[in-house]
């Protein structure tokens, strides 16, 4: 009788999030709500049930990285992070709560013994390869330290390892686990309420010769052969999965580039395709830097001509402070938010939104200058500056609004004779002052985004105004420059589509 291959079996339900990992992470969840816009996720499908993994991106934005990446993924994921952080106050906390293993890094232990070092390595790469057997998912950025560059840098081996001491650890039978590329894309991703993007891509598929774990008895050199071979595929991976470009020079214009093309077809189709997302973002620039690529190989000429023209175009309207499609029709003025501020002042008749406004200004305008004043004094690098704002700010607000709430208490008797309507009870009229001072801040920063938008619409009109020789001189050039590119990119096969508004969508089409 043929003796038939055991049957695959999946290996033990990895461990649930304890109560702490659950708190803190609906705590991170918080943070990144207020501190961004918009959070968008895309690829979740492609990540498997059955199986454990490791998780690999690049590392552009410091602790904001792993704070999306934690509160997006749908499944329990352990980080293995830089040693170092374990000093930060609160993060240092956090970061052991949910379970993060610490990463012994040579460049912060130049003077360490070299052994040492290996050995607290390969603990922590244990620690994590034990989570990814047993079916969890690890998190790796395999440069090992966050970036300012617009693309991935040196990818370390760390990674590769990981992945395949998890592949020995799991359970005979049981699926292999997987390696999940992530695309993090941001926009300004300095800046208080911009938006991100998480992108899961599908596994990696590895060719046979990296498909296998380590076999018993294999020579070190064919493993560290083969540990290598997977690291330079990884970062082959991440280069595509993040649209890696050379430089942000070459970045910004093929942005650039993307908006000129969606506003010229959206005027040709006399359609208003409104602010894209970030998916639609991400993927018009993608069309645009496969399509550069392949040409840049193809016609060098072309393509540098080209790229010159874009360039003076884009001078001329950021000298007029224009966007491509305000080139069209004149922007709305206002905003959805500006219409409910207003209403909102005409309802209670100038009694409550001015005071939340002006109390919103007065106690939290102060500490977020302190903020920007300490980011600029203390962030080295542009990647630090919305880690530091992120931590601050989570600290420094609720102690301003508390604060506020004790000084209102002790004032209290002065102020309910000035306003009888405040509460009696001191510490009753300090919780009303902590709320009002809260609920001022979100209405502040609505009604600063509201305005701001508004000046804009009122300064791209007199622009168009006055400069109106100007504009349709732009307006032909940029439908001359929509033509070039979009012919010079002719017979490629480009990611999505392009609809009949000028959007981008994830259909498949040229």
């Amino acid at each position: 009788m043929t003796p038939q291959p055991p049957a695959a079996s999946a290996p033990p339900p990895p461990p649930e999030r304890t109560r702490a990992e659950r708190v803190w992470l609906a705590c991170f969840r918080a943070l990144l709500w207020l501190f961004f816009r918009e959070i968008e996720v895309e690829g979740e499908e492609h990540i498997p049930r059955d199986r454990g993994g490791l998780l690999v991106s690049w590392h552009p934005n410091g602790m904001i990285d792993p704070g999306i990446l934690l509160t997006s993924f749908p499944r329990r994921v352990v980080f293995g992070a830089r040693a170092d952080l374990y000093r930060w106050p609160l993060l240092g906390t956090a970061m052991r709560a949910i379970g993060t293993v610490p990463i012994h890094h040579v460049a912060l232990r130049p003077n360490a013994d070299p052994e040492e070092r290996r050995r607290a390595n390969r603990a922590s790469l244990e620690c994590l390869a034990r989570e990814v057997g047993r079916g969890s998912f690890a998190a790796l950025f395999p440069e090992g330290q966050s970036h300012d560059a617009s693309h991935p840098v040196e990818i370390k081996t760390g990674a590769a390892r990981l992945y395949y001491q998890g592949r020995e650890l799991a359970p005979p039978g049981a699926p292999p686990p997987v390696i999940v590329p992530v695309g993090l894309f941001y926009v300004r991703k300095r800046l208080f309420r911009s938006r991100a993007l998480v992108r899961f891509h599908p596994p990696m598929t590895l060719p046979p010769a990296l498909d296998s774990a380590p076999c018993p008895g294999e020579p070190e050199a064919t493993a560290t052969e083969r540990v290598r071979a997977l690291t330079a595929e990884i970062e082959r991976v991440l280069h595509e999965v993040v649209h890696a470009t050379e430089d942000w020079e070459l970045h910004y214009l093929l942005h650039r580039a993307r908006t000129l093309i969606r506003a010229e077809r959206a005027h040709r189709a006399g359609a208003e395709p409104g602010r894209p997302d970030m998916a639609e973002t991400r993927l018009g620039f993608e069309r645009l830097r496969t399509g550069y690529l392949a040409r840049r190989a193809s016609h060098p000429d072309e393509v540098a001509a080209l790229r010159a023209r874009l360039e003076r175009y884009h001078a001329e309207l950021r000298a007029l402070r224009l966007g491509d499609h305000e080139l069209d029709r004149d922007p709305r003025l206002g905003s959805p938010w500006l219409p409910a501020l207003l209403l909102l002042q005409l309802l209670f008749v100038l009694i409550l939104l001015p005071p939340l406004l002006l109390v919103g200004y007065v106690v939290n305008g102060p500490t977020a200058l302190a903020i920007l004043a300490l980011t600029r004094w203390t962030a080295r690098h542009k990647k630090d500056e919305a880690t530091i704002k992120l931590l601050v700010g989570a600290l420094a607000f609720p102690l301003t609004w508390v604060g506020a709430g004790v000084l209102g208490a002790l004032a209290h008797r002065r102020l309910h004779a000035l306003f009888p309507s405040i509460p009696g009870d001191p510490w009753l009229a300090g919780g009303l002052v902590v709320v009002l001072s809260l609920l001022g801040g979100a209405v502040a920063v609505g009604y600063f985004e509201a305005a701001s938008r508004t000046l804009r619409g009122l300064r791209v009109r007199l622009t168009r105004f006055s400069r109106r020789a100007a504009i349709v001189r732009l307006r032909a050039e940029r439908a001359a420059l929509c033509d070039a590119i979009v012919g010079l990119g002719a017979g490629l096969e480009l990611p999505g589509a392009v609809a009949a508004d000028g959007s981008v969508t994830a259909d498949d089409g040229v």
